[in-house]
C-alpha cells in the first residue's frame, strides 16, 4: 500500500526543480515506490571539497530534497512541508567521478510532523551517508 497521497511522477518532480539548486547539481529522481523515494547524483567538480571527495554540503542537498518531496507528496492540497532541521553523518567518502544512489524512507509521517532518512550509498554500495530531515506540516497559502 502506498503512502502518497499526490501524485508521484519522477519526471514531474524533476522539471520542478530543473533550475533550482538541485537542477544545478544534476539530482535526479530515480523510482517512486510505494513507501521511498531513490535518486541520484553525479560526483564532479560541483560536488567536492578541495581534496576530490564528496563535500557534505552536497550530500544534504540531496537528502533534503528527496526528504522534501516525500514529505509532500503524503500531504493533501491544502498543506505542505516546511524543513524544520536536517543533520547528515557522513561515513565514507566518495571520489569524484561516481555516481551516488539515495533512498528516503519514512520515521514518521504525523499531522504536524514528519521524520525521514535517506542513505546515500557510493557506486560500490558501500554507504556514504545517512542523514535524518524533520520537517513540519503547515497550511499552504498561496
Amino acid at each position: 500500500m502506498s503512502i502518497w497521497r499526490r501524485r508521484a511522477d519522477p519526471a514531474e518532480m524533476e522539471a520542478r526543480f530543473q533550475s533550482s539548486l538541485p537542477g544545478l547539481f544534476g539530482i535526479r529522481i530515480i523510482e517512486v515506490g510505494a513507501d521511498f523515494i531513490r535518486a541520484e547524483m553525479p560526483v564532479d567538480n560541483r560536488h567536492v571539497q578541495p581534496f576530490g571527495i564528496l563535500h557534505g554540503g552536497a550530500s544534504v542537498v540531496l537528502a533534503e530534497t528527496i526528504g522534501s518531496i516525500a514529505s509532500t507528496l503524503t500531504l493533501p492540497d491544502d498543506r505542505r512541508a516546511v524543513g524544520l532541521e536536517i543533520n547528515a553523518n557522513h561515513i565514507a567518502p566518495v571520489p569524484s567521478g561516481q555516481v551516488v544512489s539515495a533512498t528516503c524512507r519514512a520515521l514518521h509521517i504525523g499531522r504536524t510532523t514528519q521524520v525521514w532518512q535517506t542513505e546515500i550509498h557510493r557506486a560500490d554500495g558501500r554507504l556514504a551517508c545517512v542523514s535524518r530531515l524533520t520537517t513540519a506540516v503547515v497550511e499552504r497559502r498561496e
